[in-house]
């Protein structure tokens, strides 16, 4: 095992503090940054339907996985333009297929 050794009689005590919290929680906001606002039940809720709501490919979408093999210096330099490279690299074979119709 880890980290220091307790005796049976400190853990036993840290173990009956997390049994019960204190009471209001264990953060007091201060009430000056919102930011720093704890949630509130309902809005914990309302954010993880969100999140429920967003996950996976979206409905109707009609893209496929797949396994392809790029040169690394090709795909370094989408990567690199950061979130969202894969749509446009998408964008670029669409837009080559374009061009090059037979």
């Amino acid at each position: 095992m880890s980290g220091s050794p307790q005796r049976p009689s400190e853990r036993k005590a840290v173990l009956d503090a997390l049994k019960t919290p204190p009471l209001g929680g264990d953060f007091v906001w201060d009430g000056k940054d919102e930011d720093e606002r704890p949630l509130s039940r309902e809005e914990m809720q309302a954010g993880i339907a969100q999140e429920r709501k967003r996950r996976g490919r979206p409905v109707g979408s009609n893209k496929a996985s797949t396994t392809i093999r790029l040169d690394r210096d090709v795909l370094e330099a989408f990567r690199a333009m950061g979130p969202g490279w894969q749509t446009r690299m998408n964008t670029a074979l669409r837009e080559w297929l374009r061009r090059h119709k037979a």
